[in-house]
């Protein structure tokens, strides 16, 4: 029953983590069970966008192998020490573009899952990968890059972008509204169900109440509960704009969000990948007219996804403890780099240490 993941990885045929090696190649058959279990665990421990990037740097650092002569297996750190180097002197890419501190981080990453599946260990303190990493860092790290966050003005002026007589617009102005009040990662918008344990695909679900809505999602931090109050208006309550498209959808099971399929008149059954959330957020930041002090091209990089949970980070009059909750952070400091116009000087040590 034992397969060659390595290579299988490697030209792409299977799914993008390897599984661990199976204890013995000659398995009761009654164990076959088991094994398809444990291997779907396997997958599970890790998000699909994780396995996805990890076996892109697996393929990579295996190419970079053959092209230097090199072989990928055993573990070596001497190996991966030059490797990483590569990556961050350019001469790993076609482009000989430098890749990102956190590109190499990552990579790192993936390499070191990989060997232990395969029974190798890679030793990230050896001296031929720590001290060159360290010195990585101290040559080439930036500060973070952070997106746009979109303020309640700026959906406002999104919303106004959509046509609502549509259901993609129906369905796109529930996305938007339910991102930013709930401060949801576009990940999280899309795995919802609209009820419990409707879907094997889905990662939460939603429960409309008297005074708002309940979501319940799974999410990077694990299981957490999101509450959203009813807007101030018909025009901005996230729990309207999710009605609506629900009744005009048709949608009474399953996917929360779907395509929209034909000329805008039929639902389709399949969830909505996440990236049309983050398409759908800078096209209408970039359609409304969002940091048009700005030109085309740096407005461009400027939104995503992410913008949403900035947005409500950085908008939210309340206490900082209640904006941590909804956005599912383990610590304040997280939170306050989410908090793009807070005060940062609201308290002044310097006047309070007497100066």
């Amino acid at each position: 029953m034992s397969i060659n993941v390595a290579n299988e990885i490697d030209i792409g045929l299977v799914s993008p983590l390897p599984s661990p090696p199976l204890p013995s190649p000659a398995l009761p058959a009654h164990l076959a069970p088991l094994v398809v279990a444990a291997q779907n665990y396997v997958e599970a421990a890790s998000s699909l966008h994780t396995r996805r990037a990890y076996a892109s740097d697996w393929r990579h650092f295996s190419h970079w192998c053959r092209r230097q002569n090199l072989e990928p297996h055993p573990a070596n750190a001497q190996t991966v020490g030059l490797y990483i180097t590569a990556c961050a002197s350019g001469a790993a890419t076609l482009d000989q573009k430098p890749c990102s501190v956190a590109t190499i981080t990552r990579r790192l990453s993936a390499l070191s899952w990989h060997f232990t599946q395969m029974g190798e260990r890679l030793d990230r303190q050896d001296r031929h990968i720590a001290t060159l990493l360290s010195g990585i860092r101290n040559t080439h790290a930036k500060p973070p890059l952070q997106k746009e966050a979109v303020l309640p003005e700026d959906i406002i002026a999104m919303l106004a972008t959509l046509n609502s007589g549509t259901l993609r617009g129906l369905r796109d102005r529930a996305m938007l509204l339910l991102g930013f009040a709930g401060g949801l990662r576009r990940s999280e918008i899309v795995a919802l169900d609209v009820s419990r344990d409707q879907t094997a695909d889905g990662r939460g679900w939603i429960e409309f109440l008297d005074k708002g809505m309940l979501v319940t999602l799974r999410g990077k931090t694990g299981w957490r509960e999101v509450e959203i109050g009813r807007g101030s208006s018909s025009a901005t309550c996230p729990l309207s704009a999710l009605q609506t498209w629900l009744k005009f959808a048709r949608i009474s099971h399953g996917p929360l969000f779907r395509r929209v399929l034909g000329a805008g008149k039929q639902v389709g059954a399949e969830r909505l990948n996440d990236r049309e959330v983050a398409r759908l957020v800078k096209r209408t930041a970039m359609a409304a007219g969002v940091r048009a002090d700005l030109s085309e091209g740096e407005r461009a990089q400027k939104f995503s996804g992410h913008s949403l949970r900035a947005g409500l980070a950085s908008s939210a009059e309340v206490d900082e403890r209640y904006v941590q909750k909804q956005l599912g952070h383990a610590s304040a400091e997280m939170t306050r780099r989410y908090q793009r116009r807070r005060d940062r000087f609201r308290v002044n040590l310097t006047k309070a240490a007497g100066l």
